[in-house]
C-alpha cells in the first residue's frame, strides 16, 4: 500500500505553466513585471530576495479567483499578491519540500507563504483572511538558471 501512496503522490495530471514574474528591488517597493529573470541561489535577479529558504516566493494562478472572491473582489492582478512567480497546472502544495522544475531552474518548496498586513490595504477589508491557506510558498534555489513567461513548470527528480 505505501508503494501506491507514494506513486500517487509522485503523479501529477499534467505540467504546469509558468504565467508571470514580478520583482521587487526592495520590500515595500511597487512590483515590477518582467518577461524573463536570472536566478540566481539569492532569488530572482533584480529582486530583493536572499539566500535561502526563502530567496523565491511563488503562488498558484488558480487562487486568484478564490483570494479575489474572498475578498469581495472580481478579480486581483498577481502584482497585487506581491509574490514572485505565478504558476498554474500544477498543485503546489503537493510538492512542499519537493523539488520543483521550472525551464532549467530547480526550487526546493520549502513553506507556505503567509499573507503580511499589507493584503487589508491592498484587497480591502478581510484581505489578510483571504489569502490565508492560499498565499502561496516560498522555496530556495537548487540550480540557478533563467526563467521565462511560458516555461513548463513539473516536478523534479533528487
Amino acid at each position: 500500500m505505501k508503494g501506491q501512496l507514494g506513486d500517487m503522490m509522485a503523479r501529477h495530471a499534467r505540467v504546469g505553466r509558468l504565467e508571470w514574474i514580478g520583482l521587487r528591488d526592495a520590500r515595500y517597493d511597487p512590483v515590477e513585471v518582467v518577461q524573463s529573470v536570472e536566478v540566481t541561489t539569492a532569488g530572482l535577479l533584480g529582486d530583493h530576495g536572499r539566500v535561502g529558504k526563502r530567496a523565491v516566493t511563488l503562488i498558484q494562478a488558480e487562487h486568484l479567483p478564490v483570494i479575489a472572491a474572498l475578498s469581495n473582489l472580481s478579480e486581483i492582478q498577481p502584482e497585487v499578491l506581491r509574490r514572485n512567480l505565478l504558476v498554474s497546472g500544477l498543485n503546489l502544495l503537493a510538492l512542499r519540500k519537493g523539488l520543483l522544475r521550472l525551464g532549467d531552474v530547480i526550487l526546493e518548496i520549502e513553506g507556505p507563504c503567509p499573507p503580511c498586513s499589507r493584503m487589508e490595504k491592498a484587497l480591502g477589508p478581510g484581505g489578510y483572511n483571504a489569502m490565508r491557506g492560499h498565499g502561496g510558498w516560498y522555496a530556495s534555489v537548487m540550480q540557478c538558471g533563467v526563467l521565462q513567461v511560458g516555461d513548463a513548470v513539473e516536478p523534479a527528480s533528487p
